[in-house]
């Protein structure tokens, strides 16, 4: 490749490499936070996963679901890479394919519902997607290990829902300045 073909490639992907980044950032810190119980209900990185969503939903909202599928996969390789190194590698592997799984399912949701009230779209798909991903996730981590997953997996949720309903507030401020895909 020459390098004009890299500038070109660059160019046309350059508008995602924000969310790219902060979605890397959030499943990698989250990996890490999981193994961290607050209390018998809660981890610590049910207060930081939540806001993958939200960069999957700004990403469709903005760039399409496409380009919010192409997100969730380079950010999937990216967390899953770093998360191998980083944290336990059951942690990893359950993570990996909650996300991913729940993840592409956000994209679907969302771009269906994307004509609806500005809200329905990304509180919908964050919530249907989060039932889906804490059961995958917490299942393959922490089934048969001895641990309280399924209270986990519970406040988890919870949490996951609460952040979904604060992350509107984000999402419209975002969404004011922008015109949507």
């Amino acid at each position: 490749m020459n390098n004009q073909s890299n500038n070109t490639i660059m160019q046309k992907y350059q508008h995602l490499l924000l969310p790219v980044l902060a979605m890397g950032v959030i499943i990698v810190a989250s990996n890490i936070l999981v193994e961290y119980p607050i209390n018998d209900w809660l981890v610590w990185g049910a207060l930081t996963y939540p806001f993958a969503f939200l960069v999957t939903d700004l990403t469709n909202r903005f760039h399409g679901a496409n380009d919010a599928r192409k997100v969730v996969l380079v950010g999937f390789a990216i967390g899953i890479l770093a998360s191998l190194v980083l944290a336990d590698l059951r942690i990893a592997l359950a993570s990996g394919t909650a996300f991913l799984i729940a993840q592409l399912c956000d994209v679907s949701v969302f771009d269906r519902l994307r004509r609806q009230i500005w809200w329905v779209a990304p509180l919908l798909s964050s919530a249907l997607s989060t039932i889906l991903d804490t059961g995958l996730f917490f299942g393959l981590a922490f089934g048969g290990s001895g641990e309280p997953w399924m209270s986990w997996a519970v406040g988890d949720l919870m949490v996951k829902w609460g952040v979904a309903l604060i992350a509107l507030i984000p999402y419209r401020l975002f969404s004011l300045n922008r015109v949507a895909a």
